[in-house]
């Protein structure tokens, strides 16, 4: 059963703490992005197909279209696992990062676009979005394997990393399951100042951003970052309704579950968002000093 925050709410609730806040001296023509057409960001959703070796290489194949060259696109070996996580690096002008991710991976059941190509082949798309512009954060954009058999691929690369690495990292984005209603997040799951920051770059474009908590359908990659204290955020589409509908997991998880038109405005704000994110010097510190 689904722990569903009402949109109106939520949406209510998020405005009246950014009015106070100095993030709402942005506007949105200051928000410097560019996203890829609907037909790339479809295109890319297609090529699903294959089992989870396969998706591991379409993915970097789609990384490499994107612009990510060899000096940047590369492979981290996982513990315990066959496929490696696939990672584009987006270099910026300070030491400080912010982690875009996804898992490739599929069960074997249905076609697995929903969960999950439908998050790993927007990072590219993502990609190209922010590349356009100097930025003052890294970026790091991962495709983890092995999600679904415990998410061993986002565990590897967040034990990994080292004190200097977590304390440099400001935000991680997590994108799971996407495109089967308009944009939502795991609120209780989700660092407060990135939330408040997405549903205000949503205001600005016009979109719906809404929370739904998740916990008794299962966890999630970005639950190994908040255990190492990195503030993270979960965006899905999850309600009570596409979750009776029984496609995750099923055989019902086929391009044909997906909207196309919110899984594109998705896109559009998550485009948006990071470039958002980048315009200040600590994400995670920013709102708590007002």
């Amino acid at each position: 059963m689904l722990t569903l925050i009402p949109r109106s709410k939520f949406c209510a609730a998020t405005a009246l703490l950014l009015l106070a806040h100095s993030w709402t001296r942005a506007t949105a023509e200051g928000i410097r992005f560019k996203p890829v057409s609907r037909d790339v960001v479809e295109a890319r959703l297609k090529k699903y197909t294959g089992n989870n070796k396969a998706r591991e290489a379409t993915l970097k194949q789609l990384f490499a279209e994107a612009g990510c060259d060899d000096q940047h696109l590369s492979e981290q070996q996982v513990k315990g696992s066959k496929l490696p996580n696939v990672i584009c690096f987006l270099p910026g002008s300070s030491e400080k990062v912010i982690i875009v991710g996804a898992h490739f991976d599929r069960v074997s059941s249905g076609d697995g676009v929903v969960d999950n190509w439908s998050g790993a082949s927007l990072l590219p798309s993502l990609y190209e979005a922010v590349k356009t512009q100097s930025r003052k954060h890294s970026y790091i954009f991962i495709g983890f394997t092995d999600e679904e058999q415990g998410e061993l691929g986002s565990h590897f690369y967040a034990q990994q990393m080292t004190k200097e690495q977590v304390a440099a990292t400001e935000a991680m984005v997590n994108m799971d399951t996407l495109g089967l209603t308009s944009t939502e997040v795991w609120v209780s799951h989700s660092d407060k100042n990135l939330t408040n920051a997405l549903a205000y770059v949503a205001k600005q474009l016009n979109a719906r951003v809404s929370g739904v908590n998740v916990e008794q359908v299962g966890s999630t990659d970005s639950e190994q970052f908040s255990k190492r204290k990195i503030p993270s955020i979960t965006v899905h589409s999850l309600t009570q309704e596409s979750w009776n509908a029984h496609v995750l997991h099923t055989s019902k998880d086929t391009l044909g579950a997906i909207r196309l038109d919110d899984y594109y405005q998705t896109y559009h704000v998550l485009s948006a968002y990071l470039a958002y994110l980048d315009s200040f010097a600590n994400v995670s510190t920013a709102q708590a000093s007002h």
